[in-house]
């Protein structure tokens, strides 16, 4: 199982190209299954989790080949309608093929999906919706099971869900865009992502409007066609990039993003003193003669903090002047990187669902285990500031959502090895 080893007590300086968002990738790779024809995507970024898409889709039939850059799925090769165990339980975003499968199909297959162990996360609301859009449901033997009647379609309805749900907002979604009539959807997820993953359903021929909003409304059509769609950039790859120049005290440009997506973390980086510059398709941040201060965060749906970049946001207070608290509402086990600090010297206080950042008096390096995605980010960010080597075990996580990191910040000056065991 491969590591990372890092020696800290390094400034970052320079420029990193930001890769497509793995959040978006995922429910548009998807999506492919509802088009009667050949889908072409860029800017997707080359992650474990890409590759689990592409062979959950390989499973179900579709065409799936790299032409260089490009990404292209043929979803009208899409013949089977069973997501297997074997690799859902590698990435729980595989639930998103049970909206498009069931819409196309009338019928699916889905095992109870994986992933980060970052809490229950229960797809109860995905069901429900299904449910109201005329599909009969049953969940056993760990397997999602879904049909509608025999030569009907899911029809629209009016759906609120009793919690903002991204991933119940994109199957839904998705979903509908073959369902007979009108789907409205109320108190929907408003994230960027969406936007994005509606963008690529209209340009396949679906009606759609509001995405962004709470309220968004489907007229469901009879067919979809292939597509030419780009990923937007990955914000919270951007995030980490930003905090990390931040806690390093170095200065850092990131290409190939978009600012509009990540104003609640650029206000909370200015509010650390940091110095925010943005362009058209880039950020700036220097911490070049200022003093790091702590932040108080609380995670909250877009547009508020996102709980993605709460991890990195406790690293950030750890380093920094002052106390702060970190309050994580979106998830109820999201602190896991929490220990692996303190492993490190960090000082900091968990209650319930609020962190207590102090002030702390030495970071030192430890081998210290990642334990989900944004965790092992933290991690290797806590791991370049500290004093000596630090070894970052689990690093499968980190590579389920950025793209070689280690090449990336190594090109900023850190210096982190990945080391195969």
């Amino acid at each position: 199982m491969d590591q990372f080893v890092i020696q800290g007590g390094t400034t970052l300086n320079g420029e990193v190209t930001i890769s497509g968002a793995k959040n978006a990738a995922l429910p548009i790779l998807f999506a492919a299954i509802l088009a009667d024809g050949k889908s072409t995507f860029s800017n997707v970024p080359r992650l474990r989790d890409i590759g689990t898409t592409e062979a959950l889709l390989r499973t179900l039939g579709a065409e799936v080949n790299w032409r260089g850059q490009l990404l292209e799925i043929d979803g009208a090769k899409v013949d089977k309608v069973l997501a297997p165990y074997e690799l859902v339980k590698q990435m729980r975003a595989s639930v998103l093929a049970l909206g498009p499968l069931v819409a196309r199909f009338g019928k699916a297959q889905v095992s109870l999906p994986g992933g980060c162990a970052i809490g229950a996360r229960p797809v109860d609301l995905h069901i429900a919706g299904l449910e109201k859009m005329g599909a009969t449901i049953r969940v056993e033997n760990g397997y999602i099971n879904a049909h509608v009647e025999q030569g009907k379609r899911l029809h629209g309805a009016e759906i609120f869900m009793e919690t903002v749900s991204v991933g119940a907002t994109e199957n839904l979604l998705m979903a509908a865009t073959l369902a007979d009539g009108k789907t409205v959807l109320e108190n929907a997820a408003r994230e960027p992502e969406i936007v994005n993953l509606a963008e690529c359903l209209v340009a396949m021929g679906a009606k759609i409007s509001g995405a962004g909003s709470s309220r968004i409304e489907i007229e469901g059509v009879e067919v979809l066609r292939g597509c030419e769609h780009k990923i937007l950039p990955d914000r919270i790859e951007t995030g980490t990039f930003l905090v990390a120049a931040a806690m390093s005290q170095g200065e850092v440009l990131c290409k190939n993003t978009d600012y509009h997506s990540l104003e609640p973390v650029l206000d909370k980086l200015r509010d650390a003193n940091a110095l925010v510059e943005v362009a058209q398709d880039s950020i700036f941040v220097s911490m070049r003669g200022r003093e790091l201060q702590g932040v108080n965060i609380k995670t909250m749906p877009h547009p508020g903090f996102p709980t993605d970049m709460q991890a990195q946001f406790t690293a950030l207070n750890v380093v920094a002047n002052g106390s702060a608290t970190i309050t994580e509402t979106i998830f109820e086990n999201r602190f896991m990187h929490v220990p692996e600090l303190q492993r490190m010297g960090a000082n900091i206080r968990l209650e319930g669902n609020t962190a207590y950042c102090g002030e702390t008096e030495f970071l030192s390096g430890a081998q210290v285990m990642a334990t989900d995605l944004r965790a092992s980010a933290s991690l290797i960010l806590t791991g370049i500031v500290a004093s000596g080597e630090t070894v970052v075990d689990r690093i499968y996580h980190v590579d389920r959502g950025y793209q070689r990191i280690e090449d990336k910040l190594s090109k900023l000056g850190a210096k982190i090895k990945r080391r195969h065991n």
